[in-house]
């Protein structure tokens, strides 16, 4: 088995851990435990923002920003395996690989603006804090098109969904407003994401893996001891795919 635990028992690394029985799924019996580690938190959010919201379908062009991100590498299969045309970023010593996960165009965040590459978009997964990154992928989608972000602002409906008090949903209408208010300008939909523990779009996601439709992309694997050196990896920014912490 294998899981993405409940999100009031995240934060620690640990032997064992006590897990609501709907978060768990069967592992993929073609993956090493480290592997099967790598999988459950980005599986699940490209799962969420693609499928389960974005409803994405072949045929369908969508930008998936930070390509080779644990995220993005996943995302970047998962749009493929449902028909879409995939467009990511990253940097020009990643093109190639990333290419070789499904993209069909990459772009290098580093000397190329994606804006005047893109137009006309059905789908944008949204990962980064910057303002004008946000404006911009919001002017490259069609109407009626919608980006779902990763990283904020928290929507109104976020918080009604996840039955935050009024004064709360009240916060998150004030911290949304600018970038729904930019979206609706341009007949579009901005969309938060916060990704939550499934385990039966877990077991969906094992069905793929097993097919061999997708495969998890891990960077490095840790010993438990190497912890604080396994963070300090991710913090860089450097990383292609998963950081895994092998505990035994």
């Amino acid at each position: 088995m294998y899981s993405r635990v409940g999100n009031y028992r995240i934060g620690t690394f640990a032997e064992y851990i006590s897990v609501n029985e709907a978060d768990l799924a069967l592992k993929p019996k073609n993956l090493t435990m480290e592997e099967a580690g790598s999988i459950p938190l980005v599986g699940l959010t490209a799962w969420q923002a693609l499928v389960e919201i974005g409803n994405v379908k072949k045929g369908q062009k969508v930008f998936i920003q930070a390509g080779s991100g644990g995220v993005g590498t996943f995302a970047i299969q998962l749009a493929k395996h449902f028909g879409a045309y995939v467009a990511t970023t990253t940097s020009d010593a990643n093109i190639d690989w990333v290419k070789k996960l499904g993209a069909d165009l990459v772009i290098d965040y580093k000397v190329e603006d994606f804006e005047t590459k893109l137009s006309n978009y059905d789908l944008v997964i949204h990962s980064n804090r910057d303002t004008k990154i946000l404006e911009k992928s919001l002017r490259i989608l069609k109407p009626g098109g919608q980006l779902i972000s990763l990283v904020g602002p928290p929507t109104p409906e976020f918080a009604e969904n996840i039955g935050l008090p009024w004064y709360l949903k009240l916060v998150t209408k004030l911290l949304s407003f600018g970038a729904k208010k930019k979206a609706k300008k341009l007949d579009a939909r901005f969309l938060f994401l916060f990704m939550r523990a499934e385990g039966s779009q877990l077991g969906k996601i094992s069905q793929l893996i097993e097919a061999d439709i997708i495969k998890p992309v891990i960077d490095k694997v840790f010993p438990f001891e190497q912890t604080n050196a396994a963070m300090a990896y991710v913090e860089s920014g450097r990383t292609k795919g998963k950081v895994v912490i092998k505990v035994k």
